[in-house]
């Protein structure tokens, strides 16, 4: 596809987004401390904010942490909600992911701002995704804002003296994916010795926004490296832009294997028990198995994105995506 195209945002895409619908777990809250205490798992919330600069002012954005049960955890994940969504909507993959050994770190990133301060490119984002860039960029500094918000949360979290991992994966959902993936690009621009950091991105049916290039100059950038990019994409349909993210990556990024697409698959997977109905009214609501297989493979991935493997099972020849593909779950996304 042309890195020209699909600039359109259809009318349920704008809807499929909003709300908070967590699913009922056995969790232990602290409201006056925002901290939650998962029975099942050991995984711990924390919710406070991180600053992010927007213009000449500091955002003070929510910002939820997750600890895995682990004392060492394997890495960081930067989970990003898209256009219109917010973290808590993402709560059971992050869970997830903290449940396989990671932290993760969600933050509300704004999807209307005079300044332009937003997840979605709507008129020109870029300004303030390189500010989020900075959050990245500057992480080793415990001092800087993303370092704040850690050494707050893991404090709060009874792991006073835990050290932030030296190893980052980027997942983002929609138009999360997009800004991910941009974020990741100005760490290599910019930010060199932190892109070092980076060991992968899973990116969830990404979706491009309303107007501008981020995710092709991104993608087209981040195919000179050899860092792992993944996907886990739903069939095309209004509520994605067609699949317009998923065309972009297999288009830019010339790799054999980039992922999986879910068959039966609904823009609201990535939310999982966490999603609503404003996702859900116009994307259908998510399957059970759908959901299982996003976050088993976005799990599996990010681990072997940060430990250097390969899980041979899930990928291309092994039995586990094998059963799925010929049961027809799945198919493969690849490179151009």
């Amino acid at each position: 596809m042309s890195t020209h195209s699909h600039r359109r945002m259809s009318l349920p895409r704008l809807l499929s987004a909003a709300a908070l619908a967590v699913a009922a777990t056995a969790t232990a809250v602290t409201p006056a401390t925002g901290v939650e205490q998962d029975a099942s798992d050991g995984v711990v919330k924390v919710s406070n904010t991180v600053d992010v600069r927007c213009a000449f002012l500091i955002y003070k954005r929510s910002g939820d942490w997750y600890f895995p049960a682990t004392a060492a955890p394997k890495g960081t994940v930067w989970l990003q909600h898209g256009f219109s969504r917010a973290n808590d909507h993402l709560e059971d993959l992050a869970r997830r992911y903290a449940a396989a050994g990671f932290i993760v770190f969600a933050p509300t990133l704004p999807s209307s701002d005079t300044f332009g301060c937003t997840v979605s490119n709507l008129g020109n984002n870029t300004a303030f995704l390189n500010n989020v860039a900075d959050l990245f960029g500057k992480a080793d500094d415990p001092h800087d804002k993303l370092g704040r918000s850690f050494t707050d949360a893991a404090a709060r979290a009874g792991r006073p003296g835990l050290q932030l991992p030296a190893k980052f994966v980027f997942s983002g959902h929609s138009a999360g994916g997009e800004a991910v993936g941009y974020v990741a690009n100005q760490l290599r621009t910019r930010y060199p010795a932190a892109f070092q950091r980076l060991a992968g991105i899973v990116l969830l049916d990404p979706v491009n926004s309303f107007v501008g290039l981020n995710m092709a100059n991104a993608l087209n950038g981040l195919n000179l490296t050899n860092l792992p990019i993944h996907a886990i994409s739903s069939p095309p349909y209004l509520a994605n832009g067609q699949a317009s993210g998923t065309k972009e990556l297999t288009t830019d990024v010339h790799r054999e294997f980039l992922g999986i697409r879910l068959s039966t698959g609904s823009h609201c997977d990535a939310e999982g028990a966490s999603t609503d109905t404003l996702c859900t009214l116009p994307n259908g609501a998510p399957q059970a198995a759908n959901i299982a297989v996003l976050q088993e493979f976005a799990t599996t991935w990010a681990t072997d994105d940060v430990n250097g493997t390969i899980t041979t099972t899930h990928r291309p020849g092994g039995n586990r995506y094998e059963s799925l593909r010929t049961a027809g779950t799945i198919q493969t996304l690849s490179g151009s």
